[in-house]
């Protein structure tokens, strides 16, 4: 571990340098600092709940959870959070991880989108989402110190525009395949920012399918 930020230890081994550099060199200024803070978020959650859970698995959750949203990770027609994942999953088994952590990180940034399931889950799974939570809706933020965020957004700050930013990031991931929004949260997004976009309706699904009754 290296030097700690609001009391948590950067975990610095071999395989999180590596993270480290391979999101740094994918991802901007703006995704990169976001997900670090995503880290911090999620472990000092951890600590408020005193959960047990594995740093660097969650660092590595964290690290990699927006990289389907980047063009070398991207791909044509799976939901950016599985392009992250697969991204995830690949650089781990590159580096021999146990398929259990693999799983474990693999689904928590797989789900980060999706409300109300992965807190039920393990800790990697849960901690990932809360990060993410509490990074870009607020949620929970009152349970954090002020020094805490501050210790946090002094190292890994956020733009002055952040809202706004990462709302156009988010747009610009998945813009050209509207329809891996159906049934998350980036449904919103491109509600807000394209007007072109047709929201699927589950309901008309479920009518206009090829059933009789």
């Amino acid at each position: 571990m290296s030097a700690a930020i609001a009391g948590i230890p950067v975990p610095d081994s071999g395989i999180a340098r590596a993270a480290t550099q391979l999101v740094r060199d994918a991802e901007d200024d703006l995704l990169f600092h976001h997900s670090r803070r995503v880290f911090f978020w999620g472990a000092l959650t951890a600590e408020r709940r005193a959960l047990k859970y594995d740093p660097e698995l969650l660092y590595l959750g964290a690290m990699f959870h927006d990289m389907g949203l980047t063009p070398a990770h991207a791909s044509a027609d799976l939901r950016f959070e599985v392009d992250g994942a697969n991204a995830a999953r690949d650089f781990m088994t590159s580096y021999g991880v146990a398929e259990r952590d693999i799983e474990d990180v693999w689904t928590a940034i797989a789900l980060h989108t999706t409300p109300g399931i992965p807190e039920h889950m393990r800790p990697t799974i849960a901690l990932v989402t809360a990060g993410v939570e509490m990074d870009v809706l607020g949620i929970s933020y009152r349970d954090f110190t002020q020094e805490q965020r501050d210790q946090v957004c002094a190292c890994h700050p956020r733009e002055a525009n952040f809202k706004e930013s990462i709302i156009d990031h988010f747009a610009a991931g998945i813009a050209s395949k509207p329809l891996t929004t159906f049934g998350n949260v980036k449904a919103d997004v491109l509600a807000l920012k394209d007007r072109n976009y047709v929201r699927q309706n589950f309901c008309a699904l479920i009518l206009g399918s090829a059933w009789p009754n």
